[in-house]
């Protein structure tokens, strides 16, 4: 009896090229949908409706499954630690290195904003300024710090068209605090908690096979956040703000492809090994705006690089919630340095310092709130400036947060990478091994997976 032949399974694009596809076409139905206009009562029309329900989809999913990840993540990586040797020496090293890092990003910040003077150089009027709703300060990161419940959720209560609605929101700097808390309870508790711990990486385990699928469907996702960006905010409000737009990226390309690969080559390490590594991950913290919904990602590239298991599954975690070279560093000084500019207020030395001083330990006040805009306002109450320049950044803040998300999701990888590095346990082998592209079915998967287990 003849054999009959199986049909194989069409191989799909890489999951790399297919961002690059969607955000092309996203860039394409934005501009159709900015093309076609408002409806005629004034609202969206549907081209920019459908992208804006396709990008906040992809989102609203990506949030939904970050608390039950960061608990279960953070308790794992505690236990995991345990088999680690001076658990306390790497973490510290790993803050100190955040540190480091992000005092050099910040300093590349300052240096963009005085030799561009983007506020002197804009055409938006200042009728346009604004105060935000959402403010930081330093008290703020102490509420932060203290769990108002076991789950770190928060209710909202707010009046739209005259009724009254509630979002239920989460704090994540309070969820690491819990499980931080938890994990290290667990393992004093000793043979006792053995049951709970093996629960807790059974949970994550599913959590991230889940998360992985909706990971999947980030080029759908990149196709309604480009297009939705590009309908909403055109072209206009990027050309106003242009000297803006353009130190923000400087900034953030000089910290990806200069600072970082100096880095690199001090320690030793190949650039080209190390962005071969990250790139997938990279790709998507541009696409999805959240460090915490790339969090799976992230560590899956991270311990391709060569980076423990152990070590990855506790630094991954934490560098989510507290590691933020684009929006925490970055961003904030040069967008004070705009705002003082275009309000005609002079900076002093001083003041210069207080950037980088608030940029370097303020980054964790923002964990779990509204990222980079309330660093911005923390920055600029510190200094004393006007509040109401937050409202001048606003229109273009989702196009440049897809490039800070980038970088803080590349600083991430890098410090663990570094670390591992100093401290001899990074797999060499594995860090400069040859990586071929990887189609999108593959995307997720790992001899060693779960990836976060």
């Amino acid at each position: 009896m003849p054999t009959s032949s199986v049909a194989r399974r069409p191989r799909l694009p890489s999951f790399s090229l297919q961002i690059v596809l969607a955000l092309v076409l996203g860039l394409g139905l934005g501009w159709a949908a900015l093309t076609l206009g408002p409806t005629a009562d004034g609202g969206d029309n549907g081209l920019t409706v459908l992208l804006d329900t396709v990008g906040s989809t992809f989102v609203t999913l990506l949030k939904a499954l970050v608390p039950p990840l960061v608990v279960t993540a953070i308790i794992a990586s505690i236990a995991n630690l345990r088999g680690v040797a001076d658990a306390a020496r790497l973490a510290g090293k790993t803050l100190l290195w955040f540190a480091i890092t992000a005092l050099a990003s910040v300093l590349v910040g300052v240096g963009l904003g005085v030799l561009i003077q983007p506020g002197r150089h804009t055409t938006i009027a200042r009728t346009a300024a604004q105060a935000t709703s959402t403010h930081g300060g330093w008290l703020d990161f102490v509420d932060q710090l203290v769990p108002t419940n076991v789950l770190g959720l928060a209710v909202t209560i707010h009046e739209v068209d005259g009724a009254l609605q509630s979002s239920v929101s989460f704090k994540a700097l309070q969820l690491v605090v819990v499980a931080l808390v938890v994990g290290i309870a667990a393992v004093k508790v000793g043979d006792a908690a053995e049951p709970f711990l093996r629960f807790n990486a059974s949970v994550l385990a599913i959590v991230q096979k889940v998360l992985w699928w909706v990971i999947l469907l980030a080029p759908l996702g990149t196709i309604g956040l480009v297009g939705r960006a590009v309908a909403t905010y055109g072209w206009s409000s990027l050309g106003q703000l242009g000297a803006f737009a353009l130190a923000i990226y400087a900034g953030l390309a000089i910290v990806l492809l200069a600072l970082y690969p100096a880095i690199l080559l001090a320690h030793g390490l190949s650039p080209r090994s190390y962005f071969r590594g990250a790139w997938p991950a990279i790709q998507l913290g541009f696409v999805s705006r959240s460090s915490l919904g790339t969090l799976p990602m992230t560590q899956q590239v991270t311990e391709r690089l060569g980076v423990p298991r152990e070590y990855a599954a506790f630094a991954s975690p934490l560098a989510a919630t507290t590691k933020m070279d684009g929006c925490a560093a970055i961003y904030p000084a040069v967008a004070a340095i705009f705002v003082a500019q275009f309000f005609g207020v002079p900076l002093s030395p001083l003041d210069y310092l207080l950037v980088v001083v608030v940029s370097v330990i303020g980054s964790a006040a923002t964990a779990g709130l509204t990222g980079a805009i309330v660093m911005l306002t923390l920055t600029l109450s510190t200094l004393g400036l006007p509040l109401a320049g937050v409202g001048l950044l606003l229109a273009i803040d989702p196009i440049l947060d897809m490039g800070r998300t980038a970088v803080n999701v590349a600083g991430q990888v890098l410090v663990q990478v570094v670390v591992a590095r100093r401290e001899g346990l990074l797999d060499q082998a594995a860090y400069d091994a040859p990586r071929a592209t990887v189609p999108v079915s593959e995307v997720g998967s790992d001899t060693r997976e779960p990836a976060l287990a």
